[in-house]
């Protein structure tokens, strides 16, 4: 941009040659005088002319500066502006997911009160003996005998403690015990129905043998 403000002729005013007056003496001196005069204002126009351009450039450079820190400045705020969306985008997962926890853990919390609640429910039905009713004396002493039994062989629950796999075994637990119970009543019913038989045997024998008797008269 300097070379062409040096370059470009601002005068307007294109050089001619001194016209030299016919039959005058010529003096040289005056000549070199304007020749060197024309020189310092053309000298002159082309500084007038570089500072002009320095002036421009300078503008222009100021004016690339701000424009370059408008967009450094830009660029800033778009930065902290997607911060602060990342931001608040974070905090809305961290809240959804404490909700869910929350939510999760409650559910939870609720399944094992439930199950708490049937076990303790489960253990008093096994508990409770049966309601039979009065039957004389000696049922009355069998029945104790049996209440006795079943005390003796009573399991307390205590399953308020209990994580969830604490109480899946102590279901399990159940589970086989009430196994055992259901085994043992079956055996005990086969015994009582052979002792019946058994009581009984020697009563049947007299009546057929009765009826073999009748039957033989007849």
């Amino acid at each position: 941009m300097i070379l062409s403000c040096l370059c470009k002729n601002d005068f307007g005013v294109k050089p001619s040659a001194p016209k030299i007056p016919d039959g005058d003496k010529v003096d040289f001196d005056d000549i070199q005088k304007k020749r060197q005069n024309k020189d310092l204002v053309e000298l002159q126009g082309l500084i007038d002319a570089h500072f002009e351009c320095r002036k421009k450039e300078e503008e222009e450079l100021i004016a690339l500066k701000e424009r370059i820190e408008k967009r450094r400045a830009e660029r800033a705020e778009q930065q902290r502006i997607r911060s602060e969306k990342e931001k608040e985008r974070q905090a809305k997962r961290e809240e959804e997911r404490r909700i869910r926890e929350e939510r999760d853990q409650s559910k939870k919390a609720d399944e094992e009160a439930k199950k708490k609640s049937a076990l303790s429910s489960m253990g008093s039905k096994l508990q409770q003996p049966p309601a039979d009713s009065k039957r004389g004396g000696k049922k009355e002493t069998e029945r104790e005998k049996k209440k006795k039994i079943l005390a003796a062989r009573r399991k307390q629950l205590n399953i308020d403690h209990l994580n969830e796999d604490k109480l899946k075994e102590k279901i399990k637990e159940l589970h086989e015990w009430m196994s055992q119970l259901e085994s043992e009543k079956f055996d005990h019913m086969e015994r009582l129905k052979r002792q019946k038989y058994e009581v009984r045997k020697p009563f049947l024998s007299v009546v057929g043998a009765r009826l073999s008797a009748q039957k033989r008269h007849i």
